[in-house]
């Protein structure tokens, strides 16, 4: 088993998630002073279970958390993890890696986790006690540690020894075992008292139970004839509804023959409705029926008319045909049109070919023409660049100088645009600056806000932490309070006396002469209640009474009552006669009392010659020195010359427990002002809690605006600031342009003064001749005639084109009309075929559509008749319908009758059942008896058993007696039991109904507390067995870690001091249950012995020795050293790195240290160091 990791979140000055992975052997942990080295110790302390802040090196258990520097805020919890490698099972959980969390937050919560689950702080220590890890930290020696061994007394360094040895757990045991038997000693005495005080009370209530007892058998006649008189009530009533019932049924037997009639009179109106119904439907059929044989018949009429209309027109003469030409005719005459067509075709292709000749001569002509046209063409186009060529210079000139003009204008316009951003950009920079100063105004106010803002949030959370040290404080005080009044109520309840003494209290109305308890009218100084109380013995729980009278009647009201016996104080005695011992130099307990002057004298006289001393020593020499003299002790024994009483501690008497309800009510008192003026203080708390909070708020929505007012500000800054980039921009753009139309004016004006001097020179030049044109006329004409011969051969071929199209086209318009005549013919043949067809269709038609008229007809007489059957039948269905109606209607109104004769029949038997349920639920509610049971147990029908005995009475030995017979049942006798019995139950008086109950439970508690007496002493007989196993087992072990220890200390201390000698004795030698452990050390060369008298270094190297001897003795998994050895020179610290090395093999180490030689032989180092923002960090590094 050793340690893996070590994970610190927001502890101390760890305020980063900070993991530290340690191997076995010796892990090293440096850095300079104030890095946090030390912090990494008190981790590991406090996540195994360090519950005080002292050990920590803090004022309150919160300082662990991270509590925030200039560069970091606080944080609200902190967190370390600390993981243990368990494979080999020493921890006793079944887990190979065991990791154990706490966490605390600020307002001081702490939770605990193994491996992740929840746990209990108790649960940790167990796991770690178990391995050798105790409670008291023992493997870990801080730097403080060694002071604590030097100035350890004997019982501190056996201590150490026993942490070690795992002494602690059986301790606690014994520790607790004690603690029962302290509480078992009271619950003995307490269950004691109880029980003397339960037989005192079981006679009185005995008496009560037999009242109780007779009361209950009175109760019992009472209750049987109440329930015979409630049974016969009930049969009564029973028999009356059952004879309502069956008169009702009758009724309703003849509301049911009538329902039965109405119902079949309804059932024949509905079937003759249903008639009536099915019959119009066979009306509309028939009626519907006719109506489309009526058309049918009219359209098969007109069918015949039709019919008789086309044949005569088939059979009518056809009208004299047009026939046309032959057909044979008009072909000769297309083949003679044919022949003229190939004629007029040859003509066409000569006129074709003068034409082709025409073409290309007219083609040479324009040819020639072109020719000339382009050489006139070019002379004219010379003569006109010269001319254009003037003109286009004097333009070019009047366009350069229009340019350059318009440079000007546009360098005017630019330089104008130019200044004008300038001065948007002044503006716009201007006005940035001025929000610039607001924003930087803005942010100083928001830095103070901040501030006040941070100021309201530590004076709010200081405020917090009043108000809740307040509530805490006043919840303290309360539950303070109540724990006093708890108290008061349990000591005010001890004063409530059971005995003749309460009773004489409860008839404080019937005695005057009664002044009340002794103990509440006499006062006993603080202190000597209990010596005191012994001394006035039974009087301490007496009744003070004005004199012997009061007294008697006291004695005669006790005796009168049994209500047992009574102690009484009376006033008006005589002073005392003082006794013959000398009184001088001693405490008289008659001087410690007080009360009315008239009770004193009688004290007095109790308390004659009765002294106070304070232990059985001082009594035995009071009494042997002045034998008149009664001696009493502070406990409350008592001793005398001839008497003596007292032993171990009794039930306290009536004194001591009113001075103890005195005293509590005195500091229930305080309490209550304590509790008022904390509650005043956690109001103010309160209030200056709420002032806070608003003050909290106020500032957080005037940061909130704030910030609103600086986002605006700060992006109207930035929105000038961009409109003044812009206008800088586009100034120097404008500029830019500015420069490059100032460029391409001087270009235009180069220009224009280049063009004039060109247009200059050439109007200095001559002018050219105009070109001759009198080949091109010569041209023109031939070419003119050229076109006109074209023209007429063109006209020439269209002519001959046009007769052989038209030609052509005759000869096929011939062949079309002889097609067409045949066509013609065939569609005459097949028009006369259709028609003679048509006219005997039609024929078949007419004689067809006659014979169907004649069945129609025949048809349309069958459906007037159905017409008129269907018509007839209907109207005899609705007059029986009317009658059936009739009907239902008379057998309506008998049934109405006898429904409201059997409604009213319903509500008297209603009422009478009723008043059935109410005398049975007064028999289940009042008596407890179902009715089933009440009729078949105490029916009119059933025997009445006899009564039971009177008092005095004896009942006859003969069970054939009249007596012990039961009787049969008589109503007037049974009222006239019933009135005798509510006198005899009157006759008892008060009776307590509950004093059988009591009585059984007093006796049943009674026994119950006898058992738990015994069981208690039994227990308690156990408790002593443990203890006494519990120190023989720590004997065992703590002589056994001893002698290791004692024989480690003197080799480690022989090597640590080459030359010297050191051992380990006990104190007490023979009781090695609370014998201490002391060191002796003699370093070489000397002779003392004593820690007190060696040097610094020595004392430091000698505790270290101590605890070395008691690691290797009972070794641990793993043990922590925080600057053990910052005070040794190098020769000790190398003789202390080579016992570490030893300690190595069988445990692992982690040192803090400033030594470079412990830092060699370590495997592992990590270095702490601390930056500016006051949070530690940590690097590793592995040697080996």
């Amino acid at each position: 088993m050793h340690l893996k990791a070590l994970t610190l979140r927001g502890f101390k000055s760890f305020a980063s998630a900070t993991t530290l992975r340690f191997e076995p052997g010796i892990t090293c942990v440096v850095g300079p002073n104030g890095s946090g080295k030390s912090n990494v110790v008190d981790a590991l302390s406090w996540v195994m279970g360090e519950q005080g802040a002292k050990p920590l090196r803090g004022g309150k258990m919160e300082d662990v958390i991270f509590a925030g520097t200039t560069g970091r805020p606080p944080l609200g919890r902190a967190e370390v993890s600390l993981t243990i490698d368990n494979s080999d099972g020493a921890l006793p959980i079944d887990y190979a890696e065991v990791t154990i969390t706490r966490i605390m937050f600020r307002g001081g919560a702490s939770e605990y986790q193994i491996n992740g689950d929840t746990c209990r702080l108790l649960d940790i220590q167990e796991l770690l006690s178990d391995s050798g890890i105790g409670r008291e930290m023992h493997v870990i020696v801080g730097q403080g540690q060694l002071d604590s061994v030097l100035h350890a007394d004997p019982t501190g360094r056996r201590a150490f020894i026993e942490e070690a040895a795992g002494v602690l757990k059986h301790r606690k045991r014994k520790e607790k075992a004690l603690r029962k038997l302290d509480a078992m000693q009271a619950n003995l005495s307490r269950v004691q008292d109880l029980t003397d005080e339960l037989r005192r009370q079981l006679k009185p209530l005995g008496r009560q139970a037999a009242v109780a007892r007779r009361a209950a058998v009175i109760q019992a006649e009472l209750r049987d004839a109440r329930l015979r008189l409630l049974a016969d009530d009930l049969v009564r009533l029973r028999a009356a509804l059952q004879a309502e019932l069956d008169d009702e049924a009758a009724l309703k037997e003849r509301r049911r023959a009538a329902e039965a009639a109405l119902q079949e009179a309804l059932e024949r109106e509905a079937a003759l409705e249903d008639e009536v119904r099915r019959l119009t439907p066979r009306l509309q059929r028939a009626q519907h029926t006719w109506h489309e044989l009526s058309r049918l018949a009219e359209r098969v009429r007109g069918t015949v008319s039709l019919a008789d209309a086309r044949v005569r027109s088939a059979t009518a003469p056809p009208p004299e045909e047009r026939r046309g030409r032959d057909p044979e005719d008009l072909e000769r005459e297309a083949a003679r049109v044919r022949e003229q067509e190939a004629e007029l075709q040859a003509a066409l292709e000569a006129a074709e070919r003068a034409l082709e000749d025409t073409v290309a001569h007219r083609a040479e002509l324009e040819r020639s023409l072109a020719a000339e046209e382009r050489r006139l063409k070019d002379a004219a186009r010379a003569l006109a660049d010269r001319r254009e060529g003037l003109a286009r210079l004097t333009g070019q000139v009047g366009a350069a100088r229009s340019r350059a003009a318009a440079a000007q204008a546009e360098i005017d316009r630019l330089a104008a645009g130019r200044d004008d951003a300038r001065d948007r950009a002044a503006a716009a920079q201007e006005e940035y600056e001025r929000l610039k100063a607001e924003s930087d105004a803005l942010d100083a106010d928001d830095a103070e806000l901040t501030a006040a803002h941070e100021a309201a949030q530590q004076e709010l959370a200081e405020a917090e932490a009043a108000f809740t040290t307040a509530r805490e404080t006043a919840t303290e005080a309360e539950r303070r309070r109540a724990a006093v009044q708890a108290r008061h109520d349990a000591l005010a309840l001890g004063l409530r006396r059971k005995d003749g003494t309460g009773a004489l209290l409860d008839a404080r109305d019937r005695l005057a002469g009664l002044l009340g308890p002794a103990a509440e009218v006499l006062s006993v100084a603080p202190g000597y209640e209990v010596p005191v109380a012994a001394a006035l013995g039974a009087a301490a729980d007496a009744l003070a009474v004005t004199g012997p009278a009061a007294a008697a009647e006291a004695l005669r009201i006790l005796r009168k009552h049994d209500a047992g016996r009574a102690a009484l104080l009376l006033a008006g005695a005589p002073e005392p006669v003082p006794g013959p011992g000398r009184t001088d130099g001693v405490t008289l307990a008659a001087d410690l009392v007080r009360g009315p002057a008239e009770l004193l004298p009688a004290v007095r006289r109790l308390l004659r010659d009765v002294a106070v001393v304070d232990t059985l020593e001082d009594a035995e020499r009071l009494v042997h020195a002045r034998p008149a003299l009664i001696a009493v002790t502070a406990e409350g024994d008592l001793l005398g010359a001839h008497f003596a009483q007292g032993g171990s501690a009794g039930a306290p008497s009536l004194l001591e427990v009113q001075a103890s309800v005195d005293e509590a009510a005195a500091e229930l008192a305080d309490l209550a002002v304590r509790c008022d003026a904390l509650a005043v203080r956690q109001e103010e708390a309160a209030g200056r809690r709420r002032a806070c909070q608003a003050r909290v708020q106020e500032l957080g929505e005037r940061r909130r605006t704030a910030d609103r007012e600086r986002s605006a500000a700060a992006q109207q800054v930035a929105r000038l600031a961009g409109q003044a980039r812009a206008a800088a921009g586009e100034a120097e753009r404008t500029g830019a342009a500015v420069a490059r139309a100032r460029e391409a004016l001087e270009r235009a004006v180069e220009e224009a003064e280049e063009l004039a001097e060109r247009l200059l020179v050439a109007e200095e030049e001559p002018a050219e001749e105009e070109p001759d044109t009198s080949v091109r006329d010569r041209l023109n004409a031939d070419g003119a005639n050229a076109r006109q011969t074209e023209m007429e051969a063109r006209l020439q071929v269209r002519t001959h084109e046009e007769r052989v199209k038209g030609l052509a086209g005759r000869a096929d318009s011939l062949d079309r009309a002889a097609r067409a005549e045949r066509e013609a013919r065939a569609r005459a043949e097949q028009r006369r075929a259709l028609l003679r067809h048509e006219a005997e269709t039609a024929g078949a038609v007419a004689a067809g559509a006659r014979r169907l008229l004649a069945h129609i007809e025949v048809s349309l007489v069958r459906a007037e008749q159905e017409r008129s059957a269907a018509e007839a039948a209907k109207a005899a269905r609705e007059q029986d319908l009317a009658a059936a109606r009739a009907e239902g209607r008379d057998l309506k109104a008998e049934l109405d009758t006898l429904t409201d004769s059997v409604h009213r029949g319903e509500v008297l038997g209603a009422e009478k059942r009723l008043r059935i349920e109410q005398l049975e639920g007064r028999a289940l509610e009042e008596l407890g008896v179902e009715p089933a049971a009440l009729i078949a147990e105490y029916g009119p029908d059933q025997l009445v058993p006899p009564a039971p005995p009177a008092d005095g009475e004896a009942l006859p030995d003969d069970p054939e007696h009249p007596r012990n017979r039961p009787r049969p049942f008589v109503r007037v006798e049974q009222e006239k039991r019933l009135r005798s019995a509510e006198r005899a139950y009157q006759q008892l008086g008060k009776v307590n109904p509950l004093a059988l109950e009591e009585f059984a439970a007093l006796e049943e508690r009674h026994r119950f507390l006898s058992e738990q007496l015994d069981d208690l002493r039994k227990t308690r007989a156990h408790l002593l067995q443990v203890v006494k196993e519990v120190d023989e087992r720590v004997e065992q072990v703590f002589t056994e870690a001893y002698r290791d220890t004692a024989r480690e200390f003197e080799g480690v201390f022989s090597r640590l001091f080459p030359g010297g000698e050191g051992r380990l004795v006990l104190t007490d030698p023979d009781d090695m249950l609370t014998t201490g452990v002391d060191v002796e050390a003699r370093p070489p060369g000397k002779k003392v012995k004593r820690l007190s008298l060696l040097s610094g270094g020595e004392r430091s190297l000698t505790a270290v020795a101590l605890l070395v001897s008691i690691f290797k003795a009972r070794p641990s998994p793993f043990y922590v050293m925080d600057e053990v050895e910052a005070a040794l020179d190098d020769t000790n610290l190398q003789r202390l790195i080579r016992i570490m090395q030893e300690l190595q093999e069988s445990s692992q180490l982690i040192v803090i240290t400033h030594q470079k030689r412990t830092m060699e032989v370590a495997d592992a180092l990590y270095g702490v160091s601390m930056q500016g923002d006051g949070v530690s960090k940590v690097i590793s590094q592995r040697l080996r």
